[in-house]
């Protein structure tokens, strides 16, 4: 669990987040949306340790980011995984390579024992036999898997996501999500993904922050998203003609 109390962020004279407070629980996947501009980015940087802010606190299963030690630091970070946005694999390494470089950076593992865990992981996105491939012999929604792989290869507590489905077609997409709604239940992780995809919102917002100029907004779920009042988040999500057609079904389901 990801404990979020009155964050404030800026850069010079600029505001960026302006006192948010949220939680992020264990076991379901967590999303962050909100237009350009709107601090989601900002949120997520933070979140990862990336960014120092100037109030509040982030507490990660109790333990409060700011009052850590430089080694507690560097202790939690390697309890995180990460899938940026491009996947952002080593072209010069081959994918098996990729997976296991979290392995070599953050543990003393055995040769033996990190192949073990990377043929699992790899095995787990459905990649058995893709080890010896490069990155550029791979397709996009394979190359999101193996960043997903090499994500989860440390057995992190914490996942978080940029965009995970950004270049992907709707199909592909849609497997990504799935696949890391699976991993995130299966491994009881709290994953925290920052999208504008909003089918991710549909088919795997279990809890749903939406930011606007900084501010915590609203919150929910991608069920309760379709019978919110707010006024921000109906000129954000359904300005998609799919989302317009849900709602629809849920306010008609409602009236039944």
């Amino acid at each position: 669990m990801i404990e979020v109390k009155d964050l404030h962020k800026s850069f010079e004279d600029a505001h960026i987040l302006k006192g948010i407070s949220t939680s992020f629980e264990k076991g379901q996947t967590n999303l962050i949306i909100g237009q350009s501009g709107s601090g989601k980015t900002v949120f997520l940087k933070c979140l990862l340790g990336l960014f120092e802010y100037e109030e509040g606190s982030i507490s990660y299963e109790g333990r409060n980011f700011s009052k850590l030690s430089r080694n507690e630091k560097t202790e939690l970070r390697s309890e995180m995984g990460m899938v940026f946005q491009g996947s952002a694999l080593f072209d010069s390494m081959t994918i098996a390579e990729n997976v296991m470089f979290p392995l070599r950076m953050f543990t003393k593992q055995s040769m033996s024992e990190m192949e073990d865990r990377v043929n699992i992981v790899l095995k787990r996105v459905n990649l058995d036999n893709a080890h010896k491939k490069m990155p550029s012999e791979a397709s996009g929604g394979m190359q999101k898997r193996v960043a997903i792989a090499r994500a989860i290869v440390n057995r992190p507590k914490f996942l978080f996501c940029d965009e995970p489905n950004s270049g992907l077609d709707p199909k592909t997409a849609i497997v990504i999500d799935n696949l890391i709604q699976e991993i995130t239940e299966e491994f009881d992780i709290t994953t925290v993904i920052n999208t504008h995809d909003m089918n991710s919102v549909m088919e795997i917002g279990k809890k749903i922050v939406f930011l606007k100029d900084g501010l915590l907004e609203w919150e929910g779920s991608n069920k309760t998203i379709f019978k919110t009042e707010n006024e921000a988040v109906t000129n954000f999500v359904y300005s998609s003609e799919l989302f317009r057609k849900v709602r629809r079904m849920y306010l008609e389901e409602d009236a039944q």
